[in-house]
């Protein structure tokens, strides 16, 4: 496994994928912090009618967890990238010559995708906070970073998008056409998921259903949703939220292991 694992971390420290991702990324969590900053301070009496206005650490919680919830398609898309790369570039194929044992060569991908997956949590994380923190110092009630109400979501922020690059490999190993995949994650994260959450929501019948939903899972993991935070959606509690995000990532990766990577790879 040692082996195995040290040739994936190889893998992605030699690509620029990674590093341009997490540069756009850096850059979309800064911009969104601004705005979200922006609008959850703006001054009561400029509010339209309906607008939310988060205070204390709801504010601070809601800017700096954006990562999470807003960005997370960045790790989930290099996960995806880096199981489908090796199909479409047939780097499968010397990977398992090397060493056969294909769950081995498995878990060393999503090891070394949790790994990698870390420093998109730092970044984005830390560019939300960074972005975030100055203007509501200024314009709101502060920004709150000795809190430890506000540091330890932060923390788990930065767990929680690091999983998602593990998901994203289950996601990857699962539909192995690169094209598809990217694709399918853009729709999912981007218009599918948004939308049904927000639908299951308005049916009190079906608001349970939302809270398993993957995004949901991850939020519930950190803590904080902005989501939540606006009143349009209810979490799990935070173990629960963990074990059922982690299962996504488990259960696409089992899927794949006995399906895709069953089969004879030439």
């Amino acid at each position: 496994m040692k082996a195995a694992l040290t040739s994936e971390l190889r893998k992605w420290t030699s690509t620029r994928l990674w590093w341009v991702l997490l540069l756009v990324m850096a850059a979309y969590m800064a911009f969104l912090a601004v705005v979200m900053a922006f609008s959850v301070t703006i001054e009561p009496g400029d509010a339209g009618a309906g607008a939310t206005i988060l205070h204390g650490t709801d504010a601070a919680l809601t800017v700096y967890t954006l990562g999470n919830a807003l960005g997370y398609v960045f790790p989930l898309l290099a996960g995806a990238i880096a199981m489908t790369s090796e199909f479409r570039y047939q780097t499968i194929t010397p990977a398992l010559l090397a060493d056969p044992r294909r769950s081995v060569f498995l878990g060393a991908k999503l090891l070394s995708a949790t790994v990698i997956g870390l420093a998109f949590g730092l970044v984005g994380t830390l560019s939300s906070v960074a972005a975030g923190a100055p203007i509501l110092s200024w314009r709101g009630d502060g920004a709150y970073l000795g809190s430890s109400d506000v540091l330890v979501p932060v923390a788990l922020s930065v767990v929680a998008l690091a999983i998602w690059a593990f998901v994203g490999v289950g996601v990857g190993t699962l539909i192995t056409n690169q094209v598809a995949a990217i694709v399918v994650v853009l729709a999912f994260t981007q218009f599918v998921e948004p939308i049904v959450r927000l639908g299951l929501s308005a049916v009190d019948a079906l608001e349970g259903v939302a809270k398993f939903l993957p995004g949901a899972a991850s939020e519930a993991l950190v803590g904080a949703s902005t989501y939540a935070s606006l009143g349009m959606s209810d979490l799990l509690g935070r173990v629960p939220g963990a074990l059922v995000f982690l299962a996504y990532g488990l259960v696409l990766a089992l899927i794949g292991r006995f399906t895709t990577l069953r089969r004879d790879i030439t």
